[in-house]
């Protein structure tokens, strides 16, 4: 073997922000598409070396596990692998661990073995983003995404929903979030179930949310008009989450982040949501003092428990480097 095939590869991938779903009925041919971004601060990081059999260690080193005898399996690739999780990401809490964990496995496999692999192929290869592929294009390049939803009538569930819209933030935007102790966010079986029992929303709430996503939320990004997509934002959150509410017991997950999204709203912050099922909520304001300062009052609310990021929002997807490489 070369001297890289003796190299370790390093995969970072960001947490995900989940803004929202733009068609839960699919009528008019597509269903779910969605609107996210990439979290600031929040990553994990999995190491990679070739090896004769898969050796996984590290945190979520089960799933790790399952998803690099998946890849291996799906690429044909008859060696092995050595995986360390070095940084997880908090496990259904509403950030998309387990895709960003799937895709930063793969890709580490992928670049190991010479494999050519976009994101949405890792995706299908571990069947993933079979709702959302939100966090599939965060992985491949940060910033906020737009996606087009399934075709209800002719894509498999191996297909992955289109990119539609990358947007890029604007640089003084800082988004807060905090992350409640508390049971784990419904995934697997019981998120299907859960989309099943939720009634079909009405024409009028549909045309609204996509109306506020191409007339409100993307031309404020171009203009930097934080207050007009803040406003937008907050009122796709609203109307998604009086979908969501008879599954997940409210407008918003109830307990601690109903409480947080509450008091951001009194508070006066111009973009405020919950990602996906929660409990991770955040808030969007200008400018780092003001994140400071709602970084402060956030802890104050939790006191003991919980985690509060704050940052700029990331414009970058997933970095891969080699131990030889600069960062």
């Amino acid at each position: 073997m070369t001297e890289r095939d003796h190299q370790t590869v390093f995969v970072e991938a960001p947490a995900r922000l989940h803004f929202g779903v733009l068609d839960l009925r699919g009528v008019l041919g597509r269903r779910f598409g969605g609107i996210g971004a990439a979290a600031p601060g929040l990553t994990l990081l999995v190491s990679a070396q070739r090896a004769d059999t898969l050796d996984v260690e590290g945190e979520d080193a089960n799933r790790a596990g399952e998803y690099a005898r998946r890849f291996l399996d799906h690429a044909r690739i008859e060696s092995g692998v050595r995986l360390s999780v070095r940084r997880a990401l908090p496990p259904h809490a509403g950030l998309g661990s387990g895709t960003q964990l799937a895709l930063a496995v793969a890709r580490a496999i992928a670049e190991l073995y010479g494999v050519a692999a976009g994101a949405p192929d890792l995706a299908a290869a571990l069947g993933r983003a079979r709702r959302s592929a939100v966090g599939t294009w965060i992985f491949e390049g940060g910033g906020l995404v737009v996606e087009g939803g399934h075709a209800v009538e002719r894509d498999p569930e191996s297909i992955v929903a289109p990119l539609v819209a990358r947007v890029q933030l604007p640089a003084a935007w800082r988004c807060v979030v905090a992350i409640p102790e508390g049971p784990p966010a419904m995934s697997g079986a019981a998120e299907d179930a859960a989309l099943d029992s939720i009634p079909a929303p009405s024409d009028a709430d549909v045309d609204r949310v996509s109306y506020l996503v191409r007339d409100a939320l993307l031309p404020a990004i171009e203009v930097d008009d934080l207050a007009a997509f803040g406003a937008a934002l907050t009122e796709i959150q609203q109307i998604n989450g009086r979908w969501f509410a008879s599954a997940q017991g409210g407008t918003f997950a109830p307990g601690a982040s109903e409480h947080l999204v509450r008091c951001m709203m009194g508070w006066g912050i111009p973009g405020v949501g919950q990602s996906s099922w929660g409990p991770a909520v955040y808030g969007i304001v200008d400018g780092e003092d003001a994140a400071g300062e709602l970084a402060v009052r956030l802890r104050g609310e939790l006191g003991d428990t919980g985690i509060v990021h704050e940052g700029p929002f990331r414009r970058t997807g997933a970095r891969v480097w080699r131990d030889s490489e600069e960062r």
